[in-house]
């Protein structure tokens, strides 16, 4: 009786779940690509970038690595974690307090699955937060932000909440740079969320995979001000290039070391440890060196310039922008022009980008996928549709406090300044 009523339990939290938005336009992008139609592919959020040469070349030489490895991760990879956390973020952590995981996004769901807390969500945010706690069965608390804020929480509707219900248990997730917006926190803000996080005893998510790829170089991590009860995230997938290597990390205070434990205990009993070959690679890639940060300089330079034209393109012909200071997301709100849509039977964000898909071969995402009303029409861009190889070689010829111009958009991220182009003329046509 009592697996049945499991069962039972287990269907109505997945009933209706869908596969990842940003999964479906990329199988959707491919099966039009195969019947022959050109696809501007601005849907999937993978960096265009290559993994630096000199940590492909540590891969090379540790395929032969076979070993299980501790289900918290390799020492010496922790180690470099840590160190890595110490340098850029300005943040303390011991290497007992870094786990290892097969992707952040697996972290994530161990973690939603080993706290008892409400999930709590700025909007927009990334599309799999929310369906993870779904699977689980926690409840999600959904924070709406503004174009006016930047699509930003701000500290007192995170202190509005909490004053309903001061001793509840929650876990906030803080994304920044942010997907689906390209935005970040000033240290202000941050200072300012750390002490409505310390009043309430939150549990704060820094999900801050593209920390690296703030344009200006200068990442702030909550950590700082809140270094008791955050837990950062990080990866190789979006800074470095290796979606598909799947290979996250969660850092952890010495106070939440119940929670790691948890964790670890959890993913000991379902993947067992990460990828040897990729934990000894990754080690390389954390301890970084002039390789490294020349590569990073040159991919900021590039999604800087191709950020800030893509947004002012988006407002000549009448969106509102934020433009991005971080990672290769654009968030265009079109409802400022809604009648010329409504006049074209779209009404919805959904519509939206099924239109621009099927007349004119743009695929990117609608807002209702990270959360927004489904009539405002918002939608999310994600610009790296392009040779990623080939615009950093070509950007190694510039030097770096020169601008590269509309001319190297234009020649080495073709594809996507097409499909922004060929997105605004339809808009305009309308």
């Amino acid at each position: 009786m009592l697996n049945n009523q499991m069962h039972v339990s287990l269907n109505l939290n997945v009933r209706g779940l869908k596969e990842s938005a940003t999964i479906a336009i990329n199988a959707r992008s491919n099966q039009l690509i195969s019947q022959g139609k050109t696809v501007y592919r601005l849907g999937l959020g993978q960096s265009p970038f290559p993994v630096p040469v000199v940590v492909q070349e540590a891969l090379r030489q540790n395929v032969h690595q076979k070993d299980y490895l501790p289900v918290q991760g390799l020492r010496s990879l922790r180690q470099a974690v840590a160190r890595y956390h110490a340098k850029y973020d300005g943040t303390h952590f011991n290497p007992d307090s870094v786990l290892i995981g097969p992707g952040s996004k697996e972290l994530m769901f161990l973690l939603q699955l080993s706290y008892y807390g409400d999930l709590v969500v700025p909007t927009p945010c990334w599309v799999s937060y929310s369906p993870q706690a779904q699977i689980i069965g926690r409840q999600v608390v959904s924070l709406a932000t503004t174009f006016e804020n930047k699509w930003r929480l701000q500290p007192d509707s995170l202190r509005q909440l909490c004053e309903q219900d001061p001793g509840r248990p929650r876990l906030v997730v803080l994304n920044y740079p942010g997907n689906p917006e390209g935005g970040t926190y000033s240290k202000e803000t941050l200072k300012e969320i750390a002490l409505v996080a310390r009043k309430y005893d939150i549990i704060l998510l820094s999900d801050e995979i593209y920390g690296k790829l703030t344009h200006s170089g200068e990442h702030v991590s909550i950590a700082r001000y809140y270094p008791e009860g955050t837990i950062v995230s990080s990866g190789l997938s979006k800074w470095c290039g290796a979606g598909g290597w799947r290979l996250g990390t969660f850092t952890f205070p010495e106070s939440l070391k119940w929670l790691q434990n948890t964790m670890a205990s959890v993913a000991s009993e379902t993947y067992t440890s990460t990828s040897a070959p990729i934990q000894y690679a990754a080690v390389r890639a954390f301890e970084g060196g002039i390789e490294i940060e020349r590569y990073l300089a040159h991919s900021r330079r590039i999604l800087a310039r191709l950020g800030a034209w893509a947004a002012s393109r988006l407002e000549e012909v009448g969106a509102r922008v934020i433009p991005p200071t971080g990672a290769f997301y654009l968030f265009p709100d079109f409802t400022p022009i809604a009648d010329k849509f409504i006049k074209n039977g779209i009404r919805t964000s959904t519509e939206l980008c099924r239109r621009a898909l099927e007349e004119n071969g743009v695929a990117f995402l609608p807002g209702k996928d990270f959360g927004r009303p489904e009539e405002e029409l918002t939608a999310r861009i994600a610009y790296v549709d392009f040779d990623g190889a080939q615009a950093l070689a070509a950007s190694e010829h510039v030097p770096l406090d020169q601008d590269i111009g509309d001319d190297f958009l234009k020649t080495y991220c073709y594809n996507t300044k097409k499909g922004i182009d060929i997105l605004c003329d339809w808009v305009e046509s309308l």
